[in-house]
Order: structure tokens, then C-alpha cells, then sequence
């Protein structure tokens, strides 16, 4: 019997509204942009679970690469996201039929900023779980086992759905049900999904 479900952000419950691969590759010379992107994720990296400043970060690799972009406009893809709002609708549903719905998503600070406080997500959910609160991310095992201490509920009664086949593999491995989804295979999708664990 699954009592909470824990879903995903980027991929299952809001999509870009821009071309990211585009705008990123935008901000160097033609032939850079693959390694230029890299860089910029990995820059990211250390801020997902907390450490150091996304924004200095970027600032950092727009230095490193000599980009005539300004910080501000190399930050403005991290703003181009939209909920789907039939997955949250889905969510408000579940909620009312007594099922939690919790947020577990990889962000760092300033995205989550724009998530939890511009957009208002901690509505929508019971709790969220942010991997630059607790200090650590997806797929890690420990990620999923903070959630289960903050919860108090046995693995196996909660539901994980992500987009990642790597983040679903690390919440299994601590006994969690989980699934792969993604948005762009349609809404009805995850109904069909949630359907088959009893849900909706």
C-alpha cells in the first residue's frame, strides 16, 4: 500500500519553455558550445548539495571562456521551466484522497529559490526535498534515506518517480518503488503509472 509519492521536478512535473542546448552553446563561439555546457554543469555541481554559489560559479566559467554574456543573462535559462498543470492538478488529487505528495528534486539555491519561493511549489506538496537542503543528491542511497527519516514511513510504502533511469535505480536500492517517467510521454502516462500502484 503506498502512502506517499515522491516526485521529480525537471522531467516529470515541468518541462523547459526554451531550447536549452541553443541558449547555452549561444553564449561562446560556434564549435564551443558542447565543452563550454560541460563545464557549466559541472560547475554546478558542488551547489546542487549546497557548496559555494551557483552564481559565482557561472560567473567563474563565463570568465574562463571569455564570454561576452552577462551573468545575469546566462542565469535566465535556470528561469525558463513551467509545471505542467495537469501533473499538478494529478497532485492536488492525491493529496485530497489522503496520499502524500512530496518534491524530491536535485537544485541548487538559486533555482530553488525561483521554484519554492517565486512560484510558490511548496503548495503543492507536503514537503519538499531539495538536494541543496539536505546536502546531498540524487542518486546517492543517502539522498532517499533522508527522506524516508524525515517521513517515518517503511521504503516500500512510498512511490519515487523521476525521469533519470540512475535516480530510480538509487531510490530502489533502498527499498523504495520506483519508476520511470517522463513528461513528454503524456500526461495519461502517469496516471496509467499511478494506477497501477492503486493510486488515483
Amino acid at each position: 500500500m503506498i502512502s506517499a509519492v515522491l516526485f521529480d521536478a525537471d522531467g516529470v512535473i515541468q518541462r523547459p519553455t526554451i531550447d536549452w542546448w541553443s541558449r547555452l552553446t549561444s553564449f561562446v563561439p560556434a564549435g564551443s558550445g558542447e565543452a563550454f555546457v560541460a563545464d557549466l554543469m559541472a560547475a554546478e555541481r558542488p551547489s546542487l548539495v549546497g557548496k559555494g554559489d551557483f552564481r559565482d560559479a557561472v560567473a567563474a566559467v563565463l570568465e574562463r571562456w571569455d564570454s561576452p554574456v552577462s551573468l545575469a543573462e546566462a542565469l535566465e535559462p535556470w528561469h525558463c521551466f513551467a509545471a505542467e498543470p495537469a501533473v499538478v492538478s494529478l497532485i492536488a488529487r492525491l493529496r485530497a484522497d489522503g496520499v502524500g505528495c512530496h518534491l524530491a528534486t536535485n537544485q541548487q539555491p538559486y533555482r530553488r529559490a525561483i521554484m519554492q519561493d517565486e512560484r510558490g511549489y511548496g503548495e503543492w506538496f507536503d514537503q519538499t526535498f531539495y538536494s541543496c537542503d539536505l546536502g546531498l543528491a540524487k542518486p546517492d542511497p543517502a539522498y532517499f534515506r533522508a527522506i524516508l527519516g524525515a517521513l517515518d514511513v517503511p521504503a516500500s510504502s512510498v512511490l519515487f518517480v523521476d525521469d533519470n533511469e540512475s535516480n530510480v535505480a538509487g531510490a530502489a536500492s533502498v527499498g523504495l518503488q520506483a519508476e520511470v517517467y517522463d513528461l513528454s510521454s503524456g500526461v495519461d502516462a502517469l496516471v496509467d503509472l499511478l494506477r497501477r500502484y492503486g493510486l488515483g
